[in-house]
């Protein structure tokens, strides 16, 4: 099963890139695959214009069709989530996360941005019928610092809010790696995750 971190800031190097590349490492720990896809490195044009018969949009879209897992971040702009991001969930299929895990993470300046996960990208991400959207992760700016000597370093929250992430993330995946699609079509997630 492999799992798709889903970079949404159009800026590099980004807190909430680092942050979705941590959360790699760790589900990496754990023994689980990744592979990764920065939108902001898709062709412009094409994304702007929803050009389907872009080689590079095909490939992008073919990864997020692939995935059993998407770990989605993105920086907080006007209390929302990146339109960067915005432009590329709008060439998902209507069902484009269908029976896939997803875990959202963002970051922005205050702690009053926080609920942008919630109310903004939470309902697109349902939308696009993911099996289970995990608790989003959201960090402030102040929360998640990068130095070339200590590299990133998260306050003790976000450590253990990560770590929980994960963990639900890895369990998930390995409830659905166990049990035949067949058998848990019409079962709610948090049945399965309680099997494990």
């Amino acid at each position: 099963m492999t799992i798709l971190l889903l970079a949404g800031s159009p800026s590099a190097p980004s807190r909430s890139t680092r942050l979705l590349h941590h959360v790699g490492e760790q589900l990496t720990l754990l023994g689980h695959r990744h592979i990764k896809l920065d939108v902001r490195d898709l062709p412009a044009q094409a994304l702007v214009r929803a050009d389907f018969n872009d080689v590079g949009i095909k490939a992008a879209l073919a990864l997020v069709a692939e995935a059993s897992a998407v770990v989605i971040s993105t920086p907080v702009y006007k209390a929302a989530y990146s339109g960067v991001l915005k432009a590329f969930l709008d060439l998902l299929p209507q069902f484009g996360l269908t029976d896939k895990l997803v875990l959202p993470l963002a970051t922005g300046g205050s702690q009053s941005h926080m609920l942008a996960l919630d109310y903004a990208l939470r309902p697109v991400l349902s939308s696009l019928a993911a099996r289970h959207v995990l608790t989003s992760i959201y960090a402030t700016e102040a929360q998640v610092s990068w130095s070339e000597q200590q590299g990133l370093v998260l306050d003790a929250p976000i450590v253990a809010r990560v770590r929980e992430g994960v963990e639900q993330l890895s369990n998930g995946l390995h409830a659905l790696q166990q049990t035949p699609s067949w058998q848990f079509a019409d079962v709610p997630f948090s049945q399965i995750r309680c099997s494990v």
